[in-house]
C-alpha cells in the first residue's frame, strides 16, 4: 500500500492551486460501455477535499482536466478525472474555489448552530446534508420559532465578532478532558475544530479561518422531522441571492395586489377569505342552476344522454342525481372543455351501468369505474359518434 496522501487542505483551507506528482492512474471500469471514460488518479499530495463530515468532496482542474469526484480510502486520496495523466509527471492542481468556500461558509455556519442548539437545549445534531439549494441540519429535539430565532440571532453574533476557526490534533489524554461533538466513536489522529464560545466539534472538514468570512446566516425553516426537527439554512451568497429573490417575489405580489410590501400577506389573508367566500356563493348559484336543468327534463323520462359544458366536473355526480329522479332508465351527462377531452358520469336506478360505462371506456380510449348504480371517468372522441353510440346501447 502506497503512502498516505499529504492533505494540503487540512495545512491551509484556503489554498486553490497546488502542485504535486502522480502516483497511479488507473483507467476506471464503468457498467455502461458508451460513457465516456473515467481515471482514477493518486497523488503524492493534494488540496483536493475528499468527501467526508458531510460535506461533498471539491471538483477542479488537474493540468486542465475535470476532477469529478474525490475520495479518501485508507488515508489515499483519489481523484477521478476524465482524461489520464503521465505517472511520475508533475501537476497543477485548481481547486473549483467559488464551491469549496460557499461549502466552507455553510459548514462553518452549521458548527455555530449545531453548537448554540447544543449549548441551549441539550439537542444533538443526528443529520448533516449539503445540498445545491439549501442547507439541512436534523436536531433529536423539538425547537420552538422562539428558539430558531434565538439561536439564528446568536449565530449571526458570532459571524460579526470574526473570530478565528482553531484546528488541533489533541493526543489521547488531551481528548479525555475535551468536551467535543461527535456523532461516532473515533480512533486515530482526531481532528478537532473549535469556535470559541460556540462550538468545539471533531470534523475532517476544511472550514473558513474567520466567522465573518461566512457573511451571514438565515434560517429559512424548522420542520418536524422522525423525532425531531430538520432546520434549513442559507448563509453567505446564496442567503443574498435567496434574498433578492424573496424581495422580487413580494414586489411583484405588492403591484399586483396594490398594496405595500408590508401589508401584502394581510391583502392576501382578506382575498382568500373573499375568493373562499365566492366560492361558497358559486357552488349554491351552480347547484341552483342544476335544479333548473334538471326539472327541465319530464318526469317518468326513459334514458336521457346530455352534453353540458357549462357544468364542471365536480358538479356531474349532484347532476345525475338529481336526473336519476325524473327517468326510469340511464342518465349520462358529458362535460368537455375543448369538444374532444370529456369527462363523464352514467347513473340509474334500476340498471347496471357498469356494462355500459365498460364499452364507453373501450370504444373511445376512457378509463373509469363505480358501482353498479353510478360509473364516472373520462374519454376522448367526437361529441356527434359518442351520441348516437349512447343512442345505439340505451335504445
Amino acid at each position: 500500500m502506497s503512502e498516505s496522501t499529504i492533505q494540503l487542505y487540512n495545512q491551509d483551507s484556503h489554498r486553490k492551486t497546488f502542485e504535486a506528482v502522480v502516483l497511479t492512474c488507473v483507467e476506471q471500469i464503468r457498467e455502461n460501455s458508451d460513457a465516456n471514460p473515467r481515471y482514477v488518479v493518486t497523488l503524492d499530495a493534494t488540496a483536493f477535499f475528499p468527501e467526508g463530515g458531510g460535506q461533498p468532496s471539491d471538483t477542479g482542474t488537474i493540468n486542465g482536466i475535470a476532477v469529478f469526484n474525490v475520495r479518501e480510502d485508507d488515508g489515499i486520496i483519489f481523484h477521478t478525472l476524465a482524461a489520464p495523466l503521465t505517472v511520475g509527471e508533475t501537476v497543477t492542481g485548481k481547486i473549483d474555489w467559488a464551491r469549496r468556500f460557499d461549502l466552507m461558509q455553510h459548514h462553518t455556519a452549521e458548527h455555530i448552530i449545531s453548537g448554540l442548539v447544543h449549548k441551549y437545549f441539550g439537542y444533538d445534531n443526528v443529520g448533516f446534508h449539503m445540498g445545491s439549494e439549501a442547507i439541512n441540519i436534523d436536531f433529536n429535539g423539538n425547537l420552538t420559532e422562539a428558539d430558531i430565532r434565538r439561536v439564528e440571532f446568536d449565530a449571526n453574533g458570532a459571524v460579526y465578532e470574526n473570530i478565528p476557526i482553531e484546528i488541533s490534533y489533541p493526543n489521547p489524554e488531551e481528548l479525555k478532558s475535551l468536551n467535543y461533538r461527535s456523532k461516532k466513536e473515533l480512533s486515530g489522529n482526531i481532528r478537532i475544530v473549535t469556535i470559541p464560545g460556540y462550538d468545539t466539534c471533531a470534523c475532517c472538514a476544511p472550514h473558513v479561518a474567520l466567522t465573518g468570512e461566512i457573511g451571514g446566516i438565515k434560517i429559512n425553516s424548522c420542520q418536524k422531522y422522525k423525532s425531531g426537527v430538520r432546520v434549513s439554512m442559507l448563509c453567505g451568497t446564496r442567503a443574498l441571492q435567496d434574498y433578492n429573490i424573496k424581495e422580487k417575489s413580494v414586489a411583484d405580489i405588492s403591484v399586483l395586489l396594490s398594496a405595500k410590501p408590508q401589508e401584502v400577506q394581510e391583502t392576501v389573508k382578506n382575498l382568500k377569505n373573499e375568493n373562499l367566500s365566492l366560492k361558497g356563493r358559486l357552488s349554491n348559484l351552480q347547484n341552483q342552476i342544476l335544479n333548473y336543468k334538471a326539472a327541465a327534463v319530464p318526469e317518468g323520462t326513459n334514458s336521457i344522454c346530455i352534453f353540458d359544458n357549462d357544468i364542471t366536473a365536480n358538479f356531474l355526480r349532484p347532476y345525475a342525481n338529481l336526473l336519476m329522479e325524473r327517468c326510469s332508465g340511464i342518465c349520462a351527462v358529458f362535460t368537455s372543455t375543448d369538444d374532444r377531452e370529456y369527462k363523464y358520469i352514467l347513473a340509474g336506478k334500476s340498471t347496471d351501468v357498469r356494462p355500459l360505462g365498460k364499452s364507453l371506456n373501450e370504444a373511445f380510449q376512457g378509463k373509469g369505474g363505480g358501482s353498479r348504480e353510478m360509473v364516472q371517468g373520462s374519454l376522448t372522441g367526437d361529441r356527434r359518434l359518442i351520441d348516437k353510440f349512447m343512442a345505439d346501447l340505451t335504445v
